[in-house]
């Protein structure tokens, strides 16, 4: 059968795989109908992801429809349209047993630390399938680059007493202002492009924007914003090193700055930057397992509303030829979905 593979950076090619068995115990066989391509698929293809190895076959953002299940299986049955959860915990270890299966020590990713899918179908652990009775496929492959945005707000832990920063508009930092907005609290979004800012002020209604610029940090407009008082919760979703290093300059007193953005590269800061402020630094890694269906419940009830967020499509024919034009950010790329069945 049909699958796409990332071959070495910069490089994809198309290959001959062999259809999966029968699905085992505790396991169910899906069809791939919609992919979505998020930063991490970028990052994996141009080199850059920490946790990548080459040869891979990517996608974790999925929407399947089940095919066949394995014995004891009773969360999901053939014909069911299912968001993938794509972290493969191991359950045992120290992480999970404190319930931070986004953090287990044994984690494998699908599409990033195992084959993904990209594909026409495979076998999956089925406690990792969500359903839906409501959603279409496209919606369904958008839940896990939201739940990513949803565990980021957590760790933020905002209210409707905080300012928010939220560093980043592209599809990482656009699914934390989803959930960062039901909080109530005040939202300023900063960016380097103006269409996303646009497409911020055009979806959202948020007019508390901040473009950067090579010779501008942005520093003079936040001060602005909040009456010289900066953040008390910033989130950096660009993965940027320049940026995660200077976002400490955006946090107010007893604040706290959440990295939900990833990068290979040294993240350098003055140690004052932290202590002075007595800043709370905080990682955001994957999400939890609750966290799909309660976002799954949000798109159903239209209080998460998905439609802007596709800007490209392409399918197993043509991804190869259009893959790259994704990487660009003057192609106007927020989400691209690539429609494999």
């Amino acid at each position: 059968m049909r699958a796409i593979q990332i071959v070495e950076p910069k490089k994809l090619r198309e290959i001959s795989i062999d259809r999966p068995g029968a699905p085992g115990p505790g396991q169910a066989l899906v069809r791939t109908h919609r992919m979505g391509v998020c930063g991490t698929d970028i990052s994996c293809y141009l080199g850059k992801f920490p946790f990548f190895a080459f040869p891979r076959i990517p996608g974790h953002e999925l929407g399947v429809e089940v095919l066949e299940v394995g014995s004891d299986v009773q969360n999901v049955r053939p014909g069911d349209a299912c968001s993938v959860e794509p972290y493969m915990h191991c359950s045992t270890c120290y992480a999970c047993r404190k319930g931070a299966s986004n953090c287990c020590a044994n984690l494998k990713v699908i599409g990033v630390m195992t084959d993904g899918g990209l594909c026409e179908s495979f076998l999956i652990r089925a406690d990792k399938l969500h359903v839906s009775k409501k959603l279409t496929m496209d919606q369904l492959a958008l839940v896990e680059t939201l739940a990513i945005g949803c565990h980021a707000s957590q760790r933020s832990s905002s209210t409707a007493q905080d300012q928010v920063l939220i560093i980043g508009a592209g599809p990482i930092g656009i699914a934390t202002l989803e959930f960062v907005r039901l909080t109530g609290a005040e939202i300023t979004v900063m960016d380097m492009n103006p269409a996303r800012l646009d497409f911020v002020k055009r979806t959202y209604g948020i007019d508390r924007l901040i473009e950067v610029t090579p010779s501008n940090s942005g520093l003079d407009a936040a001060k602005a914003l909040t009456d010289s008082d900066l953040y008390s919760v910033v989130i950096d979703a660009t993965g940027n090193r320049f940026s995660m290093s200077g976002a400490f300059q955006f946090v107010a007193p007893t604040g706290r700055l959440v990295y939900v953005g990833i990068t290979q590269d040294e993240i350098v800061f003055k140690h004052p930057s932290l202590h002075r402020p007595e800043v709370t630094l905080l990682a955001s890694r994957n999400a939890l397992p609750s966290d799909f269906p309660y976002i799954i419940g949000l798109i159903e009830a239209g209080t998460i509303k998905t439609d802007p967020w596709i800007t490209h499509r392409t399918d197993l024919d043509h991804v190869l030829d259009d893959f790259e034009s994704f990487t660009r950010p003057e192609s106007g790329v927020l989400k691209a979905i690539i429609d494999v069945a």
